[in-house]
C-alpha cells in the first residue's frame, strides 16, 4: 500500500541537505510512492518580502530580492550538478522568469490573489531541483504540479479542498513501486487553473490530502527533531519525547498552541484511520512519534504549552450589572467580528476576561470597540501556561511565586496566566 512522505524546508535547505535526502531515500528499506515537499529553507519568507516590495512599488528592492532568490537556487544547482547543471539551471531560470512575470501581471490585484500567484514558486523551485537530483542518484522520480492535482475553491490564502475533483486527479496518478511521485505542499489550483494556497501548515495538509485520496497505508513527516515532545525543548530543560498520541490528543495540543501538527492535517487522516509518524531526517535510528486512533497513552505524560506576548482584557458592565449571557454574547461577538481568537476565557459574575495574542492592530481595534460600552482593564506582557493532564501538585509547583491573573481548568486541561517578568526563560517540569 502507498506511503506518503513529507519533507519540510529544513531538510532541503541547501545542497548538502538535498544530498542527505537522496541518501536517506536510498537507504530506507521501503521507499515512499509519494513525496510532498516544502520550499527550501527560508524561501517562503523571501518570497513574501518580494511580494511586499512589488506591492509597495519599491522597484530597486524588488529587483534585489528577486536576484537573491535566483542566486540562492542557482548556487544550489551548481553545487549539486557542477558541469552537468545546464538543464536544471534552465528550468530554474524559467521558473524565476515566470515568477517575475506574475508579479508584473498581478501587482494591482488583491493581495490574497497576488500572494497565491507568486509565493508558491518556492515549492515549485525546490521540487524541480530535488527531482533532478533524485534522478541523478538513480531514484526514478516523476515531478507533479500540485496546482493541477489538489483542486480547491478560489478562497485565496486559505483555499478549501474540492475533495471530489482532487480524488479524481489523484486516482489518475501512475503510482507504482518503480518510481516516486514528487509534488509540492502548500499549493493547489482551481478547476479553472488559477493557483491557490492552503494556508499555514499547508504542506503537511497537502500530504494528508493525498494520503486520504490514495487510501495510503501511512504518512511520515520528516523533521529535524526526533519526534514530538511534551514541551518545547528550547524552553523546558527536561522535555521528553512522546512515543504515541491519538488524533484527538494531538488536536487538543495544537488548539492550545503547541507546535505539533495542525488540526487540518489530522482531519483527512482520522477519517480513514491513516497513521501519521513524525521522524527525524537527521537520525534514522530514532523511533519518532506515532499519531493514530489509539487513545490509551494520551494521559500518561503531562504536556506543557507556553504562549508569550499575551494581553488580558477584563471586561466589566459599566452599570454594575451581571455579565450575563446577553452581555457575553455581545463581547464574544465583537471578538469574532475582529477576527481574533481567545486563548483563554475566564468569567465571573460581573466580568469576562479574554486572553489574546498581543501586539496586533486587531487587538487594538477590539479594545477600543469594547471600551465604548464596557469598562475594560488591560494587562500586557503576559505568559499563558497550558498543561494537559495536570495534577494539583504539579500546578502548584509551576505557579510557585507567580500571581495567577486568570485561569481555566477542566478535567483534562489547566491554563494559568502570569506576568512574563515572573516567568523563567527556561522552565523545569517538576518530578
Amino acid at each position: 500500500m502507498t506511503q506518503v512522505f513529507k519533507f519540510g524546508g529544513a531538510s532541503i535547505r541547501d545542497a548538502a541537505a538535498i544530498r542527505h535526502l537522496g541518501e536517506l531515500l536510498d537507504e530506507l528499506p521501503q521507499r515512499p510512492q509519494v513525496v510532498v515537499m516544502s520550499a527550501m529553507g527560508k524561501t517562503t519568507n523571501a518570497l513574501e518580502a518580494l511580494l511586499a516590495a512589488a506591492r509597495q512599488g519599491e522597484k530597486a528592492t524588488y529587483r534585489e530580492r528577486l536576484a537573491a532568490i535566483r542566486r540562492d537556487h542557482l548556487d544550489t544547482v551548481d553545487a549539486l550538478f557542477g558541469a552537468q547543471a545546464d538543464p536544471v539551471t534552465a528550468r530554474v531560470e524559467a521558473l524565476i522568469d515566470e515568477l517575475d512575470r506574475r508579479h508584473q501581471a498581478h501587482v494591482d490585484q488583491t493581495r490574497p490573489f497576488h500572494y497565491d500567484q507568486t509565493v508558491g514558486f518556492g515549492e515549485l523551485l525546490a521540487t524541480t531541483i530535488v527531482a533532478a537530483w533524485l534522478e541523478a542518484c538513480g531514484l526514478p522520480t516523476a515531478w507533479q504540479d500540485a496546482r493541477e492535482l489538489i483542486i480547491t475553491d478560489a478562497c485565496h490564502q486559505a483555499a478549501n479542498v474540492d475533495w471530489e475533483a482532487t480524488a479524481e486527479r489523484v486516482r489518475a496518478l501512475a503510482i507504482g513501486d518503480d518510481r516516486l511521485v514528487l509534488t509540492q505542499g502548500f499549493i493547489g489550483g482551481t478547476r479553472e487553473g488559477v493557483a491557490t494556497t492552503l494556508g499555514r501548515e499547508g504542506s503537511d495538509f497537502s500530504a494528508a490530502i493525498l494520503a486520504h485520496c490514495l487510501g495510503a497505508k501511512g504518512v511520515t513527516i520528516w523533521k529535524d527533531v526526533p519526534g514530538l515532545f511534551n514541551a518545547d525543548p528550547r524552553r523546558f530543560d527536561n522535555a521528553v519525547r512522546l512515543a504515541h498520541l491519538s488524533y484527538a490528543e494531538t488536536v487538543e495540543l495544537a488548539w492550545h498552541g503547541a507546535k505539533v501538527i495542525h488540526p487540518k492535517t489530522l482531519g483527512p487522516l482520522q477519517q480513514k484511520t491513516i497513521p501519521l509518524r513524525v521522524r527525524s531526517f537527521e537520525a534514522l535510528d530514532a523511533p519518532g512519534s506515532m499519531i493514530d486512533a489509539d487513545t490509551r497513552h494520551d494521559d500518561e505524560t503531562a504536556a506543557f504549552i507556553l504562549r508569550e506576548t499575551q494581553t488580558l482584557l477584563t471586561v466589566h458592565p459599566r452599570d454594575f450589572a451581571f455579565m450575563d449571557e446577553t452581555r457575553q454574547h455581545d463581547v464574544l461577538g465583537q471578538l469574532v467580528e475582529a477576527g481574533l481568537h481567545a486563548n483563554l476565557i475566564d468569567s465571573g459574575a460581573m466580568r469576562l476576561s479574554l486572553c489574546l495574542d498581543g501586539d496586533s492592530e486587531r487587538l487594538e481595534s477590539l479594545a477600543e470597540s469594547l471600551g465604548a460600552d464596557y469598562e475594560v482593564i488591560r494587562r500586557d506582557d503576559l505568559t499563558l501556561l497550558t498543561v494537559r493532564h495536570p495534577d494539583d501538585d504539579l500546578l502548584a509547583a509551576l505557579s510557585d511565586g507567580r500571581e495567577v491573573l486568570a485561569e481555566r481548568r477542566n478535567a483534562d486541561t489547566a491554563q494559568r496566566l502570569f506576568h512574563s517578568d515572573k516567568c523563567p526563560r527556561t522552565w523545569h517540569i517538576p518530578e
